[in-house]
Order: C-alpha cells, then sequence, then structure tokens
C-alpha cells in the first residue's frame, strides 16, 4: 500500500521518515514541490514526490499533514480524488495569536476531526492520527523499547486497521481512546490525552479511569 502524505513540513517530513523507515512506501505533496522532491530524495526508493493530485489519485491512505485552515481550503476541490481512501488527519485546532501564543482556532467542544471528517465525502474513511505528539517529540520517541503509545479516533473499521498498521510502522504503539466524537480528548491545545509520553500499559491505565474501553 501506499501512503500519500499531503505536507511536508516538521510534522509531514517526520511521518514520512518514520514511516519508510517502517518500510512503507510514500508519495509526498506540498506546496514547495521542490521541499518535497528534497526529501524523497533523501529518504530513498520508498519515496517519491508528486502534486497534490497526483499524490492522492496514486495512494490508498491520504496524510492531511496541513494546517486546520489549510485542510478546510484543500479537501472540498478534491472530495473527488477522496472517495473510498482512507484519510488520516494529525490536525489540532491551535494557532498563534499577534504575541506568538498558541491559542483555540475552533469554539470551545468542538474538535477540528469533527470539521474535516464533515468535509469528506460519505465513502471516505476517517481517522485522527498522527497529531497526539507534537513534531519534535514524535521525532525522538520512535521505536523505544517500550513503545510510545500513540492515540487515534475512528468510527470506522477500515480506518481503524489502516491506523494500527501506520502507527506500528513508525514505530509506536496504537491505542484508540474512541470515535470521532472522541477526538477532541487527543488534540490540542488543551485535549486531556495531547501531548503526553506513555507507554501503552499506562495509556491503557489512563483511558480505563475515564471510563474508556482500550
Amino acid at each position: 500500500m501506499t501512503t500519500a502524505i499531503i505536507g511536508v513540513g516538521n510534522l509531514g517530513g517526520t511521518v514520512a521518515r518514520h514511516l519508510v523507515g517502517g518500510g512503507e512506501s510514500v508519495v509526498l505533496s506540498a506546496k514547495d514541490e521542490a521541499h518535497a522532491k528534497a526529501l524523497a530524495d533523501e529518504l530513498g526508493p520508498n519515496a517519491s514526490a508528486a502534486s497534490v493530485e497526483e499524490a492522492i489519485a496514486g495512494a490508498d491512505v491520504v496524510v492531511l499533514a496541513t494546517w486546520l485552515e489549510q485542510t478546510r481550503e484543500l479537501v472540498p476541490a478534491r472530495t473527488g480524488l477522496l472517495e473510498g481512501k482512507v484519510v488520516v488527519d494529525p490536525s489540532n485546532p491551535i494557532g498563534f495569536d499577534e504575541n506568538e501564543q498558541m491559542i483555540r482556532t475552533l469554539p470551545e467542544g468542538k474538535s477540528s476531526g469533527s470539521v474535516v471528517a464533515s468535509l469528506l465525502p460519505a465513502d471516505a474513511h476517517y481517522v485522527k492520527a498522527f497529531g497526539t505528539l507534537g513534531a519534535d517529540q514524535l521525532a525522538t520517541s520512535a521505536n523505544r523499547e517500550r513503545r510510545v503509545v500513540l492515540f487515534y479516533a475512528t468510527d470506522d473499521d477500515a480506518a481503524e486497521a489502516t491506523a494500527q498498521r501506520l502507527i506500528r510502522a513508525a514505530g509506536f504503539e496504537p491505542l484508540k481512546v474512541g470515535g470521532v466524537s472522541d477526538a477532541g480528548r487527543i488534540e490540542g491545545p488543551d485535549g486531556e490525552l495531547q501531548g503526553r509520553i506513555f507507554d501503552l500499559d499506562e495509556a491503557r491505565a489512563t483511558i480505563a479511569n475515564k471510563g474508556v474501553k482500550a
């Protein structure tokens, strides 16, 4: 299977490195096409670069490693290409004010997961994943002896199976927190599970204390 990663900034680039390191094939796309090509060349034969449309069309899985506002612009014009695809959404409803302080960009109680899921065609397979740790944390936490957990949220069986496979390939342990309605728990800036480093036992205990079955 091939995974398209749309956006190769700090997060998208880190996900790409981890997936290629785990034997996955990726195709990279970015507004700066030269940046995507340079990273693909660096990552070797399991990576290539393409336009957004070509990347989505040729992939089984699409990771939208873009800011939420960018995703809101990108997806509606490409819903036809996303039909039947597994769509992985790492977005968080965060931005920065004039003082460079992090702020929430959506109303309290509204998750970016609910926003992105609502933009997709009905037959897309949506999962919130790969956004529960910051890019720096994600870069340094893969393939530990006691694997670090990456949480995910989905209501879709195909998306769940794909998320588990990719998270493991990236060097982490997958753990579900619930469906799309629970996505806010693993989103910044205020989700109680966002940005936290757990091994599997610690993560299961934390979720159990919240009354959610792992």
